[in-house]
This record gives structure tokens, sequence and C-alpha cells, in this order.
């Protein structure tokens, strides 16, 4: 019965993309970070909200979660008789950013994304996810918006991924679920910061 596995890589990767690193980090430090800034839980929020050095320990516990969805699922479930090759760690991974942004620990609330899913996609492609976080890394520190650079994860990790595939790059076709999911879970979390971005009053990250 593949489809009952699936149905465990997809929870599995739910529960630990839910586990809301930011706010923990935020009570710790005596705050709600869901009633500051954004109210989102993700590295952004908390980086203005405690600082950098927290803000970087958020994004980076928010990579792992995305990283150990891909890799747990594959090591449990990737050999299970008749697995599409692929579809259980892309799963996993692609709900991982599911979880994260409606973690089931704070009422469906959460970040958006982009972490989790950069960490999810490295594990699953690491080239492509070599290639997404550089242009990541880049847009933060030249354009300094936090939305462009979390789209840049979700859409691109579409379109890089179906280039993969089109071009027989090691990317087998049940990858192209994680893409597929990612791109609309992140798009769908930052619809707010899109229209903010249309209407020209999208706030900067500050790195001082």
């Amino acid at each position: 019965m593949p489809w009952f596995y699936y149905l465990l890589a997809i929870i599995l990767g739910y529960l630990i993309g839910s586990i809301p690193f930011g706010y923990l980090i935020g009570r710790a430090r005596g705050i709600d970070i869901t009633t500051l800034g954004s109210g989102r839980t993700g590295g952004t929020n908390v980086q203005r909200s405690l600082g950098m050095k927290f803000g970087l320990l958020s994004g980076l516990l928010d990579v792992f979660k995305g990283i150990a969805a891909v890799l747990l699922a594959g090591y449990l479930f990737s050999d299970a008789p008749g697995m599409i090759p692929g579809v259980a760690p892309a799963l996993a991974g692609a709900f991982a950013v599911v979880g994260h942004n409606w973690s089931i620990f704070l009422g469906f609330r959460g970040g958006a994304g982009g972490a989790t899913g950069a960490g999810a996609l490295l594990a699953l492609n690491p080239t492509a996810g070599l290639i997404l976080i550089t242009i990541f890394v880049i847009l933060m520190v030249v354009l300094r918006y936090a939305s462009v650079a979390t789209l840049t994860i979700g859409i691109g990790s579409l379109l890089v991924l179906l280039l993969f595939y089109l071009v027989g790059w090691h990317t087998p076709l049940g990858h192209l679920l994680f893409g597929v999911i990612v791109a609309a879970a992140i798009t769908w979390s930052l619809r707010p910061n899109i229209r903010r971005l249309i209407s020209g009053n999208e706030r900067r990250i500050n790195f001082s």
C-alpha cells in the first residue's frame, strides 16, 4: 500500500515543519513573536524583533527542519514496496514548508517557508538547492526584500526542478511535486507582501 507510506511521509514532514523555532526563541527571550511585526515566526520577523543573532539562529533551525524531513522520509519510506522514486522525500519536504507556514502548534499560524523550503530542496536536490540558496542570499543583500528572496525559493524550486527534469539532470518526476506544493504554499503565504511590493510599501531588511 504505497499510499499509506506517502501519507506517513506527509504527516512526518508536516509535524517536523510545525516545530515553531522562531516562536520558541521569542518565548525564551520573554516575548511572543506572533504579536510583533508581521506576526510570522520566521527568521525575518525574529531578526526585526530580537536582532540579527537570533534571526540567523531561527533561520538556520528552520533550514534544518526541511533537511530533516526529506532525509527521514527517504530513510524510512523510499525502499517500501511499490514506492515511486523521490515521491516520499518530496512530499515530506513540501509538507515541512506547509507545517512551518501553518503550524498545528500555533493555531495554524507560522512563517513564509523560505528557509524550510531551502533546506528541504538542498536535501532533495543539492545542486538545485545550492543554486537557489545562492540567489536567495544575493537578493537579500542587494535588494533587502525578504519577501522577494523567499518567493525565489518558492517559485524558483518549481522552475529549477522542472528544468532539471526536462534535461535529465538526476531529477525524478516525483521531485516536481515538491516544487508545485512549495511554490503554492510560499506564494499564498506572501500575498500581503506581494500586494505591498506592487504598491511600493514593502519593508526592507535592516542588516545593521
